[in-house]
């Protein structure tokens, strides 16, 4: 199959783009500029020039493919609602583009989703309140695709998606750390995050491309609830900092916009989904991943 893929130059994408073509199938990834372009071209994919605030350019590309992996996103922390109704729109505007043609469309969201403090699972209803809910409009748009035609799915990832060019939360985490002299955590740090290597979410991209079922959310957890205390013990060790405890207030201060998330207990299961798509993470958890020269460099 022919596939589009956005945010192909990514983290996550150029992972995807690569699980792709070793099995077996050809990509057209988005470039927001012919920067972008060469990239892909040096690799041997075609580009297609656009962007997903622009959602004509991107439901242009849908058209002209067998399939959609859908991973771009705004990440702009100082107004991501408005992040969100960008994303909602060039959803809305791939899914127009698909809609009667039975082809798959994968929309990337996230467990953050779901409710705190128990565990998530992939038919859980979504929390209005939520660390993600500005993703929210974006996952009801695609499940409601499966009745105009589209095998729309959701893949839900967790708050570290983790390996080398990781340039996430944990990253900002180590940044903190650095600025502030001390690796701190909230509370008593057992709030849990989910997690998953990038080669392992990879892979079930592809998965929940080729096998995934017409509205039916996904959890790309290899880790079900990692404790963040020991993510703050690993930056504090490699450091050579001092690990301390922050009450929420404290916290605010602290991290700033990220303690909204690290102080979120947020564990998810991804039971279901290795089930249905035998689905078998491989690769390093995130204890071990962090624990490298190349997360400190």
């Amino acid at each position: 199959m022919r596939i589009f893929v956005t945010g192909a130059t990514g983290f996550i994408g150029s992972a995807i783009i690569e699980d792709l073509i070793q099995a077996g199938h050809q990509v057209l990834g988005l470039a927001r500029n012919a920067e972008a372009a060469a990239l892909l071209e040096r690799r041997g994919i075609a580009a297609h020039l656009g962007d997903v605030s622009a959602p004509d350019s991107v439901a242009a590309a849908a058209r002209l493919c067998d399939g959609v992996i859908h991973t771009a996103f705004i990440h702009n922390f100082a107004d991501i609602a408005a992040s969100g109704r960008i994303d909602l729109a060039a959803v809305q505007a791939m899914g127009e583009a698909l809609a009667g043609s039975g082809k798959p469309l994968v929309v990337t969201s996230g467990t953050a989703v779901l409710p705190a403090g128990v565990e998530g699972h992939e038919d859980d209803a979504t929390d209005p309140q939520s660390a993600g809910k500005h993703r929210i409009p974006s996952e009801q748009a695609t499940l409601a695709l499966a009745a105009c035609g589209v095998r729309a799915s959701v893949l839900r990832l967790p708050p570290s998606v983790h390996g080398d060019g990781d340039h996430g939360f944990v990253p900002a985490l180590i940044a903190t750390a650095r600025a502030t002299g001390v690796s701190a955590y909230t509370g008593d740090g057992d709030n849990r995050w989910p997690a998953v290597h990038r080669l392992d979410a990879a892979r079930l991209f592809r998965l929940v491309l080729e096998h995934g079922a017409a509205g039916a959310c996904y959890h790309a957890a290899a880790e079900d609830g990692v404790r963040t205390k020991e993510i703050a013990e690993v930056i504090a060790r490699r450091l050579n900092l001092p690990l301390v405890a922050k009450s929420a207030d404290e916290a605010n201060a602290h991290f700033g916009w990220l303690a909204h998330f690290f102080g979120r207990d947020c564990p998810a299961s991804s039971a279901q989904t290795r089930r249905e798509l035998d689905w078998r993470p491989s690769h390093a958890g995130l204890i071990a991943d962090l624990d490298r020269p190349a997360y400190f460099q």
